[in-house]
């Protein structure tokens, strides 16, 4: 069954994507000051930071993963405080949607244009539904580029907000996910839940 619309709005509806610099990327986040903190949501402990333009990093904080050390070698110029910043709890609050929704809520990431694009082309995806990497590559008018957007999304620094856990494979698999495919499963079905419990 479908889903019908619903008239209450939607968190990616507030999420913006900004690019880091090229001289920002180039030199390793010379200059750069990131907060972080680490917080606890529905999914498993998460590590959150941002530069003084936004959310530039989320992540599902396994000790198998060290959120902490892969961060630092994305950025390894850059200044790291262990504070939160005005753009964490916003953010942290659209773990309670749809009780809480934040105004506006920006990314400024790291990533290349293609990459860009097709994150840009997750936030399309209505929360409480999946697309496939095929349709997805059919909706960037790369129609035989599956494969490429699949290590695009592999590459998204920022969980949940920019929502690679709605891409699943064409035969209804979920496919893979950094963080396990069962947090995506939990995710998915707290969306579908939350979403149908809207209408």
């Amino acid at each position: 069954m479908s889903l019908k619309p619903t008239k209450k709005p939607l968190p990616e509806q507030f999420i913006k994507i900004e690019s880091l610099l090229p001289t920002e990327v180039s030199q390793g986040g010379l200059n750069l000051t990131i907060r972080y903190e680490f917080s606890q949501s529905p999914f498993g402990k998460i590590m959150i930071a941002s530069t003084s333009k936004g959310i530039c990093y989320l992540a599902f904080d396994d000790e198998s993963f060290g959120a902490l050390n892969d961060i630092k070698l994305k950025f390894p110029k850059a200044i790291f405080l262990p504070q939160s910043s005005p753009f964490h709890q916003p953010a942290l609050s659209i773990f309670d949607y749809p009780l809480d929704i934040p105004s506006t809520l920006n990314l400024h990431v790291k990533g290349t244009v293609f990459q860009l694009h097709v994150w840009r082309q997750l936030l399309k995806i209505p929360f409480g539904q999946v697309s496939s990497y095929q349709q997805l590559a059919q909706r960037i008018n790369l129609p035989k580029a599956s494969r490429a957007v699949g290590n695009a999304i592999g590459k998204n620094p920022v969980a949940f907000l920019i929502p690679c856990h709605r891409v699943i494979q064409s035969s209804g698999r979920l496919g893979g996910y950094m963080w396990g495919i069962t947090r995506k499963s939990q995710i998915l079905s707290w969306e579908k839940t939350t979403y149908e419990m809207m209408l």
